[in-house]
C-alpha cells in the first residue's frame, strides 16, 4: 500500500525501524547533538530579548516586544513546514550548517542596534531556528534506535531549555548597569552571532553526508510531489490532535514565562528584576529536567498517553499558583520549577506526531508538528499583548491576559483523550 493511501498509518515503531541502526553509534549521537545543541543556541537568543526589556525600551522609545514575538513565531511555524521537506529530500548535511549561519546572521543584523536591525534580525533568527529542533528529532529518528525516540526527543528539549535558562540569567548579568560587567546588549548579540558561525562550520564537517529518504518515497521534484507528504500528514485526524496538544502545552512557557513572566513579577508581584530573571530561568531549568526525564518514563512503560495527561494535569495546577499565590506563600523558585518539570509533557506528542504517520514523512512530520505548535503561539501571543491593554500594571491584568493560556492547558487535556496510544507496549 503506498504512503498517500494510508494517511492514518499505524506507528512507525515496526517499519520505521527497519531502516534505522538498532544500536546507538557514537556518530550518529554526535550529529544529533550538535543539532540539539543548535537548539540550545537559538532558544538563548530567542529568550535574551525579554530579559532586555529595559534596555530596549532605552534605545528604541518602545521595545515592541510583542510584535517581535508574534513576528518570530509566525516565521518560525511558516518555515517549519519547507524545514521538513528540505530534510526529507536533501538530508541534514545540506540543511543543518545552512540553518546554524543563517539564525547567526540574524544575531549580527540584531546587533546593529536600530529598531529595524532588531524586528529583522529577530524575525531572520526564526528562519534558521526552525532547523534546531526539526532536524534534532529528524536525525534522531532517522539515525538512533526507534525505541529511543520519546527520550531524544527530551533530552533535544533540555538542551532547548538549558539554552533559554542561559538566554535569562547570564545574559541579564552580562548586561546589568549595576553588574560587573555592564556591556553594552549589543555586544551580546554580536557574541551570539560569533558562536552561531562557529556552531554551523562543525555541523557541517560532523553530519553523516547521505541526502534525504529514498527519491522513491517523493519523487522527482514538482508540485505534486511536494505537496504528497503534506496531504498525508494533514489528512490525519491524529497529527491535528498531536499538534494543536503540543501548541497549547507549550505557550504557558513560551508566552507566559518566558515572554511576560519577568514583568509579571516585577510589575505585579513588586520583586526586583534580578529576582524576576531568576524566578523565570527556573521554568527552563526545570524542562532540562521534565523534558527527558517524561520522554524516558514514557519509552520505559511503553505509552505516551498516561505521561502526556499526567503532566498536563500537573501543569495547570501549577499554572494556576503561579497566578493566584503569592511570591512568598510557597517555597522558593518552587512552582516555577514544577511548571517547568510538568511542561516537559509537551514533548511526547512530538514524538506521537512521527509515530501516526508514515516513516518516510518523518522530517516533513516534524516540520508540520512545529508549524501547528508555534501557529498557536503566533495566535495567542497578539490575544496575550491585547489582554495586557499596552502593559500590566496589576496582578488583575495578568490574571486577565493570562486566561486564555490557562484555558489552552484544560483543552489540550480533553484532547489527548482523543490521541491514538503509540507506545510499544499496544503493539505486543
Amino acid at each position: 500500500m503506498s504512503a498517500s493511501n494510508r494517511p492514518s498509518a499505524a506507528p512507525q515503531s515496526q517499519s520505521a525501524s527497519a531502516g534505522q541502526p538498532q544500536k546507538i553509534q557514537p556518530l550518529y549521537v554526535l550529529a544529533w547533538f550538535l543539532c540539539a545543541l543548535f537548539y540550545f543556541y537559538q532558544y538563548a537568543i530567542r529568550s535574551a530579548p525579554g530579559i532586555m526589556q529595559d534596555e530596549l525600551t532605552q534605545a528604541w522609545g518602545n521595545s515592541h516586544l510583542g510584535l517581535m514575538i508574534a513576528s518570530y513565531y509566525i516565521v518560525y511555524a511558516l518555515a517549519a513546514l519547507a524545514v521538513g521537506v528540505l530534510l526529507d529530500r536533501y538530508g541534514a548535511h545540506a540543511t543543518m550548517p545552512v540553518g546554524i549561519a543563517i539564525t547567526s546572521v540574524g544575531c549580527l543584523i540584531f546587533a546593529q542596534g536600530s529598531v529595524a536591525a532588531g524586528l529583522g534580525g529577530y524575525v531572520i533568527q526564526a528562519l534558521g531556528a526552525i532547523c534546531a529542533f526539526v532536524g534534532s528529532s529528524y536525525v534522531a529518528a532517522r539515525y538512533l534506535p526507534a525505541r529511543t525516540l520519546a527520550l531524544f526527543v527530551g533530552l533535544t528539549q533540555c538542551l532547548g531549555m538549558a539554552g533559554a535558562a542561559f538566554g535569562s540569567k547570564p545574559t541579564r548579568i552580562l548586561i546589568d548597569p549595576a553588574g560587573s560587567f555592564h556591556l553594552p546588549w549589543q555586544t551580546v548579540w554580536l557574541g551570539f552571532g560569533v558562536i552561531g558561525v562557529t556552531l554551523a562550520i562543525a555541523t557541517w564537517f560532523v553530519m553523516p553526508r547521505d541526502s534525504g529518504d529514498s527519491a522513491a518515497h517523493h519523487g522527482h521534484l514538482s508540485a505534486e510531489n511536494l505537496l504528497k507528504p503534506f496531504k498525508i500528514i494533514f489528512g490525519n485526524p491524529q497529527s491535528w490532535y498531536a499538534g494543536i496538544i503540543g501548541g497549547l502545552l507549550f505557550v504557558p512557557t513560551t508566552i507566559g514565562a518566558l515572554g511576560w513572566g519577568a514583568s509579571m513579577l516585577n510589575k505585579g508581584e513588586h520583586v526586583s528584576m534580578a529576582f524576576a530573571a531568576s524566578d523565570v530561568s527556573m521554568v527552563p531549568i526545570g524542562w532540562v529536567i521534565g523534558c527527558p526525564l517524561l520522554g524516558w518514563i514514557s519509552d520505559k512503560i511503553g505509552r505516551r498517553k498516561p505521561v502526556l495527561i499526567g503532566g498536563a494535569v500537573v501543569l495547570l495546577a501549577a499554572s494556576l499558583c503561579a497566578l493566584y499565590v503569592p511570591v512568598g506563600v510557597m517555597p522558593r523558585y518552587s512552582v516555577a520549577l514544577v511548571m517547568g518539570i510538568a511542561s516537559g509533557a509537551a514533548m511526547i506528542p512530538f514524538s506521537s506526531m512521527k509515530e501516526v504517520n508514515p516513516p518516510e514523512v518523518k522530517g516533513t512530520a516534524a516540520g508540520v508538528m512545529n508549524f501547528l505548535v508555534f501557529g498557536t503561539t503566533g495566535i495567542l501571543s497578539p490575544m496575550v499583548s491585547a489582554l495586557m491593554g499596552g502593559g500590566g500594571d496589576t496582578m488583575t491584568v495578568f490574571h486577565r491576559a493570562f486566561l486564555p493560556l490557562v484555558i489552552g492547558i484544560v483543552v489540550a487535556i480533553l484532547l489527548s483523550f482523543r490521541l491514538r496510544e503509540t507506545g510499544w507496549a499496544v503493539q505486543k
